[in-house]
C-alpha cells in the first residue's frame, strides 16, 4: 500500500521577473509506500527541496497530483497523519524542551490533554532528554535540538514522517542515536520518508530509495536491488613468505582458482570478502559524476 503517489510532478520558478522559467521538476513519478524507509536523494538543485515542499503544500506544483492516503485533497485530515522535521528548523529558544512539545501537540488537535502530557514525558524519554525537559531550548547542543525536533515530529502519533537532512551536522554518535530513533519509528508502523546526503547512513537506514537527477526520477526501488546490481569483486588477504599481500578477483570461480593456486604455494590464506561498491560510489559516479559531464557539455 502507497501512502503517498506523486503523479508527473512539475514545477518551474522565475529567478527574476523578467527572466524565463526554469523548470525545477520535469514531470517526477514515485510512491512513499507503508511501513518502510524510504530515502530520498538527489545532488544540489536536483529538485529534493522543492518535491518536499510540493508535498507538504508549503508551495504549489505547476501541474501534477499528489495523492495522499488515498485522498488528492491535502486536508486537515491528511495533515494530521504527516509528522515534519525540516532541515533548518525554528525553536522558540525561551521554551523548555517539555513546553516546546506541548505547544506543538496542542497545535495538532489530535489527543485530549491528559494524553498530550503523557505522550510527551514518553517522548522525552525516548529521545534521553527526560533530563533536560525543564531546561530552556536556547541551552540545548545541535544534538539535542535534532532529538527535540525529532519528537515534535511525532508528538501527535502520525502515520507519515517527513524528514529533511535529519543527521546534518550531528557527530557520529548523533547520527547514530537518530538513525536507531528513526528504525524504532518504523518498527512502530510508522512510514518515514527522509532525504540525506549521507549516503552511509541511508544505505543502512533505508529499505527503499527515490533518486532524483535534474529534476527527473533516475531511480525508483528497494535498496537491495540497486546494492545488488553493483559490481562486486573477491577481496584475497594473505601471507606469502611472511609478507601480507591483498589481490582481488572479478568472479567466484576466478576467486576460487586463485585460492587453490595460493595454497598450493603454501601461503597463508588469512581473509577472503566480498569488495562491493558502495552506494556513496554508486551514487557519485552514477549521478554525480554524469551530471559534471552534462553540464560541461552545455557550456561547450
Amino acid at each position: 500500500m502507497n501512502l503517498v503517489e506523486v503523479q508527473d510532478l512539475k514545477k518551474s520558478f522565475k529567478r527574476h521577473f523578467w527572466s524565463e522559467k526554469k523548470t525545477v521538476l520535469k514531470g517526477i513519478n514515485f510512491n512513499i509506500p507503508s511501513g518502510v524507509i524510504t530515502g530520498f536523494l538527489g545532488a544540489n538543485g536536483a529538485g529534493k527541496t522543492t518535491t518536499m515542499k510540493c508535498l507538504l503544500n508549503l508551495i504549489f506544483q505547476d501541474s501534477g497530483n499528489i495523492i495522499y492516503f488515498g485522498k488528492s485533497e491535502f486536508s486537515s485530515e491528511v495533515k494530521k497523519k504527516i509528522g515534519f522535521l525540516p532541515e533548518h528548523p525554528y525553536f522558540y529558544s525561551y521554551l523548555t524542551g517539555k513546553e516546546f512539545l506541548l505547544f506543538y501537540g496542542e497545535l495538532s488537535r489530535t489527543l485530549s490533554k491528559k494524553a498530550l502530557i503523557d505522550r510527551t514525558e514518553s517522548l522525552l524519554k525516548r529521545v534521553d532528554l527526560y533530563h533536560a525537559k525543564d531546561i530552556a531550548l536556547r541551552n540545548y547542543s545541535k544534538g539535542m535540538l535534532q532529538k527535540i525536533g525529532f519528537a515534535q515530529a511525532l508528538i501527535h502519533e502520525p502515520d507519515l514522517l517527513i524528514l529533511d537532512e535529519p543527521m546534518s551536522g550531528l557527530d557520529p554518535d548523533g547520527r547514530h542515536y537518530l538513525s536507531e530513533l528513526i528504525k524504532e519509528s518504523a518498527r512502530e508502523g510508522h512510514s518515514v520518508f527522509l532525504s540525506s546526503h549521507l549516503l552511509h547512513d541511508t544505505e543502512l537506514l533505508c529499505e527503499n530509495l527515490v533518486i532524483l537527477k535534474d529534476g527527473t526520477v533516475f531511480y525508483e526501488g528497494s535498496t537491495k536491488d540497486i546494492l545488488n546490481t553493483l559490481s562486486t569483486q573477491y577481496k584475497i588477504s594473505y601471507l606469502e613468505e611472511n609478507f601480507q599481500k591483498i589481490i582481488f578477483e572479478k568472479d567466484q570461480l576466478q576467486m576460487q582458482s586463485r585460492l587453490k593456486e595460493l595454497v598450493a604455494k603454501n601461503c597463508i590464506i588469512e581473509k577472503v570478502e566480498k569488495d562491493r561498491v558502495t552506494l556513496e560510489e554508486y551514487f557519485v559516479k552514477n549521478v554525480l559524476e554524469k551530471r559534471k559531464n552534462e553540464v560541461h557539455l552545455d557550456h561547450r
